[in-house]
């Protein structure tokens, strides 16, 4: 999940919300929507590796 900061970057969150804090975690901040992205892609197939 990407979100839009103030600050104009862009963060990349954890779909599933972390059960000790209530709250999503922090999978990390991109100047640009783009890079974010091509990180949330890095991501999946990281998970998906086995």
């Amino acid at each position: 999940m990407i979100r839009k900061l103030k600050t104009g970057r862009y963060r990349l969150y954890s779909r599933k919300k972390n059960p000790k804090t209530g709250r999503r975690r922090n999978l990390g901040t991109f100047r640009t929507r783009k890079a974010a992205e091509k990180h949330e892609r890095a991501v999946q197939m990281f998970k998906r590796r086995g």
